[in-house]
């Protein structure tokens, strides 16, 4: 470990306010002890206040307005720190080999009481992710590069059911992670207007040395939600949907990533949207079929023969 980590190391022991030894620090960081004094004693003359007290119970502890620096998170700002590693990880975050070192250099750096702590809650938690393509990891981190710095970047990209690949000229905007896929939000220069494409439908990146300026008070998730959610402009084509049902069943469709932006009213057992009709006779029965007879739909009746039609379409499908 290099000269810098081992002193912060050493910095992290004695951050715990009780007193250490050489020889404990000695063997925490598989230092021979003289190294470790030499250390304490480098970091001294750099002006951190190291109190030194010889004897049986001696050993070295910080000064008490020392110890409260900003350099040291305490157990909530270290379990933090750990969970949300874990949740980047399942999503697919690039950071691989910098994200590990990072986490174990905050694990190795810890005293063993933070340790302690740290690991009962670390454990407690653990995230079930979709499989994610691991050659996904250096276009995620080409792509980010591109934004920290804007510069633009050449992609050979392929839309959903289309084979024929298309190469864009893109300067990404932000990088958007939402439903286990990850998007880049930028500016098209084929299309000459900003567009979302999906990291995982990219099969080429390359950066290029073309400098762009992004849009002032541009929101990524602004343009994104905007264009996940059609909006609804002929009045004359909405109408209501009132589902009834179980409590629960109707929390969840209340909460749906496209239907819970249309929610009207809603009682205990009773919610009301307002949607477009073509949205209503496509789009919904397919997503209220998995509630069984959790839900009923009350209106429009248009609504119930269009679900009758769609059962009928399976059943005729998958008849043997």
């Amino acid at each position: 470990m290099p000269k810098i980590d081992n002193m912060l190391a050493i910095l992290w022991m004695l951050r715990s306010g009780k007193k250490v030894t050489a020889q404990q620090i000695s063997e925490k960081l598989e230092l021979n002890i003289r190294t470790v004094y030499r250390y304490i004693d480098t970091i001294s003359t750099s002006g951190v206040p190291i109190v030194s007290e010889p004897g049986h119970n001696g050993g070295y502890s910080l000064l008490n307005h020392f110890v409260e620096a900003p350099l040291f998170f305490d157990v909530e700002e270290q379990t933090s720190l750990f969970h949300a590693a874990v949740f980047a990880e399942e999503a697919g975050y690039y950071g691989g080999e910098a994200l590990d070192r990072a986490i174990s250099k905050l694990s190795h750096h810890s005293n063993q009481e933070q340790e302690i702590k740290v690991n009962q809650h670390v454990t407690s938690l653990e995230v079930i992710s979709r499989l994610r393509s691991p050659s996904m990891e250096p276009l995620l981190k080409e792509l980010e590069q591109g934004v920290a710095e804007g510069y633009s970047v050449n992609i050979l990209y392929h839309k959903s059911g289309e084979k024929p690949l298309s190469e864009r000229l893109v300067d990404p905007y932000r990088m958007i992670y939402w439903n286990n896929k990850w998007y880049v939000i930028g500016f098209c220069h084929l299309r000459n207007d900003i567009r979302s494409f999906r990291v995982d439908r990219m099969e080429r990146l390359m950066p290029t040395e073309i400098k762009f300026n992004r849009p002032e008070n541009f929101s990524a998730c602004d343009f994104f939600v905007k264009n996940l959610l059609p909006t609804i402009e002929d009045k004359e084509g909405i109408m209501s949907l009132v589902l009834h049902g179980e409590k629960s069943s109707l929390d969840d469709i209340c909460q749906h990533w496209f239907l819970g932006h249309y929610v009207q009213e809603r009682t205990s057992n009773q919610a009301v949207f307002l949607l477009e009709k073509d949205i209503l006779h496509t789009y919904v029965p397919h997503l209220l079929l998995p509630y069984n007879t959790s839900i009923k739909v009350i209106e429009p009746v248009s609504l119930k023969k269009r679900l009758i039609e769609v059962l009928a379409e399976l059943i005729e499908f998958h008849q043997v």
